[in-house]
């Protein structure tokens, strides 16, 4: 994560500079924060990184934190740190979207794990952008006969049945078919599918 950045929120003075010590030692770049309202004023949220925020805070807790977040369409992984009662609010966090959370006191190297995690998470949803983007621009150089074929084919009709569904020949079909398969990079009819759900959950 060298190229991002670790942003640490906790109203324990001590707690920000031990961490920042441990963390930059490790190569890592690293901002701390006094408080959530701190944090949110700064907008280092829009950045690239990994936040580690306390849940127990004043003002703004954790857990606060995070909803505001959501709402500010955020995707930094978060990892949340607790005190040895607060473990049920930590799981609490994990539902809502946190990548981990860290009991204190914890040591160095489950830290260490946790944001290698959430670097891992960054570059698979990285990853699963591009994908889709790149499936997006494929789809838009079909025509529209070759949408409606697509359609019935991941549907799992045959290509008779399309044929007549569209009203026009099963050879037409085929050569729509190839040219569909052509178009999206697929080398099946297994992954033209996998690339029409990735266009569902892009919409």
């Amino acid at each position: 994560m060298a190229s991002r950045t670790v942003f640490i929120v906790d109203d324990d003075a001590d707690v920000r500079d031990s961490l920042r010590i441990l963390l930059e030692s490790s190569g890592l770049k690293v901002e701390t924060f006094e408080s959530a309202v701190s944090f949110l004023a700064s907008e280092a949220y829009k950045r690239e990184g990994c936040l580690i925020a306390d849940i127990r805070m004043p003002d703004m807790d954790g857990l606060q934190l995070q909803d505001e977040l959501v709402k500010r369409d955020c995707k930094l992984p978060v990892i949340v740190m607790t005190g040895h009662g607060d473990v049920p609010l930590a799981v609490r966090a994990m539902k809502a979207g946190a990548i981990d959370f860290l009991e204190k006191p914890f040591d160095d190297a489950a830290l260490l794990e946790s944001i290698a995690r959430a670097e891992e998470q960054v570059r698979a949803a990285q990853a699963d952008t591009a994908n889709r983007r790149a499936v997006e621009e494929r789809f838009t150089q079909l025509t529209d006969r070759e949408r409606q074929v697509l359609d019935l084919l991941v549907l799992g009709k045959a290509n008779k049945v399309v044929a007549y569904d569209l009203s026009i020949s099963p050879r037409t079909v085929e050569i729509h078919r190839a040219r569909v398969m052509d178009k999206m990079a697929a080398r099946s009819l297994a992954e033209l599918v996998r690339m029409t759900l990735l266009l569902k959950e892009g919409h």
